[in-house]
């Protein structure tokens, strides 16, 4: 057991120390030191949340489609859990366990470890971050988290996520937005790319001026743009422009990183999109409606 507990604990910190992050191997780690009968089945019930669950809102169709396959499969993949005082935390298996319980299921596969506090956030911050579809807001809180826990610059969580370090950084800005412009962006309501250019104003009261208008008259991020640029609007940040770069590239470019929640380059007639892993690309492959037969 002391042999075991420390394989994971090594798991943990190379999760963090590898050039890139890779939630999948982690968890893989720790269900190839489970043997079989070590797979418990707990009650639904007394299972909650991982209290540093950065997720908010949930799909529900498709936690519905996943709740009708268990219906006929079963839980193929047990959850990983902590005991608590009271039940279990969820480690791993948010969706596993809510789409379970839909199922009408009262008890769940599980597998029991034990993680700090420090850990159990490290943990559903990567997960979520290569796993979910979150919305812009939760992603950049999650960056925001790991940053600080983690004391790593924006540069090192560019490169472990593989992202670019201007998406992070535009990721990041948009938390100063106010919450009810941060609130139209969870909504969907307002596309990451306009929020990013609204995050370069300092008035706040103009960003939330704006933001409307852009709901109320379709403006595109193009028009928007322009409007936040004039020389008349005090910026937090002075814009500077990139004269070797086709503007009409960089837009491009910024709007799919946007929409894929990944690293694109547009140049020599080629459109490149960064991913790090298979999980990751079944990922942006969704987001772009792609399906392979």
């Amino acid at each position: 057991m002391e042999n075991k507990k420390k394989a994971l604990g090594k798991g943990l910190e190379q999760l963090f120390s590898n050039e890139r992050i890779d939630f999948n191997n982690f968890e893989q780690k720790i269900y190839e030191t489970t043997k079989e009968e070590d797979i418990v089945s707990i009650p639904i019930e007394e299972i909650r949340s991982n209290p540093y669950q950065p997720r908010k809102n949930f799909d529900s169709e498709a936690l519905s489609e996943l709740s009708e396959s268990i219906k006929v499969h079963g839980v193929v993949q047990p959850i990983i859990v902590k005991r608590s005082l009271k039940g279990y935390e969820l480690i791993a298996g948010e969706r596993r366990t809510k789409a379970s319980k839909l199922a009408g299921l009262t008890t769940i596969p599980a597998i029991i470890r034990d993680f700090n506090d420090d850990e159990m956030m490290e943990i559903a911050l990567v997960e979520n971050i290569q796993r979910e579809n979150l919305n812009a807001i939760e992603e950049a809180e999650c960056y925001l988290k790991i940053i600080n826990n983690k004391h790593i610059t924006q540069d090192e969580i560019a490169k472990r996520f593989g992202k670019s370090r201007s998406y992070i950084t535009n990721l990041l800005g948009i938390l100063s937005l106010p919450d009810e412009v941060k609130e139209m962006v969870i909504s969907k309501k307002l596309s990451m790319a306009h929020a990013r250019n609204l995050s370069k104003l300092q008035d706040s009261n103009l960003q939330i001026e704006l933001a409307k208008k852009v709901l109320k008259d379709g403006m595109s991020v193009r028009e928007l743009e322009k409007i936040v640029n004039s020389e008349n609007l005090e910026k937090k940040v002075k814009i500077k422009r990139v004269s070797n770069i086709n503007p009409k590239y960089k837009l491009y470019e910024q709007v799919f990183s946007d929409k894929t929640g990944s690293k694109v380059s547009i140049k020599n007639n080629k459109v490149e999109v960064y991913f790090d892993s298979e999980k990751d690309l079944e990922r942006i492959l969704e987001i772009l409606n792609i399906t392979i037969e």
